[in-house]
């Protein structure tokens, strides 16, 4: 019975971590390499409706593009492939003309699909770190093995449906001011941020040099009319709802309003400011004792809940998700629910329930539903989450804080 007990202990025991997420590694290695070896990756042309089958939508459009970029075509209007256009910045490109060096010209599609398989698995064992390193004494195992048991997150980037350099990470912009803010100070912030677009502008140099006009709206196109029938999360308001300008705009007004909440309420607890006190201390930063002590309480935890929280919302507030996204949201998700501290039994329940909904595909109005759902739980539970212990310890894994 003592054996028993120890062992139904084991999956909440942040005690046994440590050796259960190699393990878990190197069993999600060997469900990767099957992958890669049994099942086929097909190839969707714009000649035919895309269906089940069809695991490889973007690859072939990628290399198109790429090969147009090879032959000196700099102008990002004029970078196109079968199924559409170039609409990631330059970084994405410089991604996929390794690739394309890598896995002659595109055509071997098996090699493409073992790079990307290491490059799951380095991200994967990087999530792990970050959530060891954010709760290194009290996050159980049971959130790990949620890791691995996404079955479109495998498809995503085993199965090439188009993982991509995007500037979907400006939705973390948010919370990763206020972290820098207030761990490194506002000159050193400041300094940063110059730094971040630099890094951009030397990038996209080459573009922007032939064609400024048509990279900055190509690469960073904020007003993009999205395709319905694409769309993953919106799809059970209707066609004529989802175009409008008015769902448009009401997007992005609950955008910006989650985010003054959470910064308000939950981004700005290392400094106790408030919004109008923060705003004065761009201009009159406090002494460097003060900001000092408030550096301290920039915790792996409270980084990890701010950035992470900051995609929820963003992708919850996205006016169309496609199936790439999932990447985001797929290894944010189990920290912020655990964090909230739901039982494991809700946290899989939600887990399970957003797992699903992904995997419809095309999308329908029940998935659709369950996607925004699920998001706006997760996003509930990433400020409910963050409300006492975010600058100190996170909560117990047998005993989360809200029980």
């Amino acid at each position: 019975m003592d054996l028993l007990n120890e062992l139904l202990s084991i999956p909440r025991n942040p005690r046994h971590t440590p050796w259960i997420c190699p393990l878990l590694l190197i069993a999600d290695l060997i469900l990767c390499i099957l992958v890669v070896k049994y099942i086929p990756c097909q190839t969707h042309t714009n000649t035919h409706t895309p269906t089940q089958k069809d695991t490889e939508i973007d690859w072939r459009t990628y290399m198109q593009q790429t090969t147009l970029y090879l032959s000196g075509e700099r102008s990002y209007d004029k970078l196109q492939g079968s199924t559409g256009p170039l609409v990631y910045p330059a970084a994405h490109l410089y991604t996929y003309q390794l690739l394309h060096a890598l896995t002659d010209k595109g055509e071997n599609v098996k090699l493409a699909q073992t790079l990307f398989l290491a490059l799951y698995l380095a991200t994967l064992a990087l999530v792990m770190l970050c959530y060891r390193l954010a709760a290194p004494k009290t996050i159980p195992p049971y959130i790990f093995v949620l890791l691995v048991l996404s079955k479109r997150l495998h498809s995503i980037f085993m199965l090439s449906w188009g993982l991509g350099v995007k500037m979907s990470l400006l939705l973390a912009l948010p919370a990763v001011g206020a972290v820098l803010w207030q761990g490194a100070g506002r000159n050193r912030a400041v300094g940063l941020v110059g730094v971040m677009g630099q890094v951009q502008i030397l990038i996209g140099y080459p573009f922007l040099a032939a064609n400024a006009k048509s990279y900055l709206s190509r690469a960073f196109e904020f007003s993009r009319q999205f395709l319905f029938k694409w769309t993953v999360n919106w799809r059970f308001v209707g066609e004529e709802v989802f175009l409008s300008r008015t769902f448009s705009i009401a997007l992005l007004v609950a955008h910006g309003a989650l985010l003054t909440v959470f910064l308000a309420t939950r981004w700005l607890r290392p400094s106790g400011a408030s919004l109008p006190g923060a705003f004065q201390q761009l201009f009159r930063p406090p002494p460097k004792t003060v900001r000092a002590r408030i550096a301290s309480k920039v915790t792996p935890d409270f980084v990890l809940m701010s950035v992470l929280s900051a995609m929820i919302v963003g992708c919850l507030c996205a006016r169309s998700l496609h199936y790439q996204f999932f990447a985001y949201i797929a290894w944010s998700s189990p920290y912020l629910l655990w964090r909230s501290g739901l039982h494991p039994v809700l946290v899989y329940v939600v887990w399970a329930a957003q797992e699903w909904a992904w995997n419809v595909y095309p999308s329908t109005s029940a998935s659709s539903m369950v996607v925004v759902g699920s998001l706006a739980v997760t996003a509930f539970a990433a400020w409910w989450g963050a409300a006492g212990e975010s600058t100190t310890q996170p909560p117990t894994a047998g005993h989360p804080h809200r029980d």
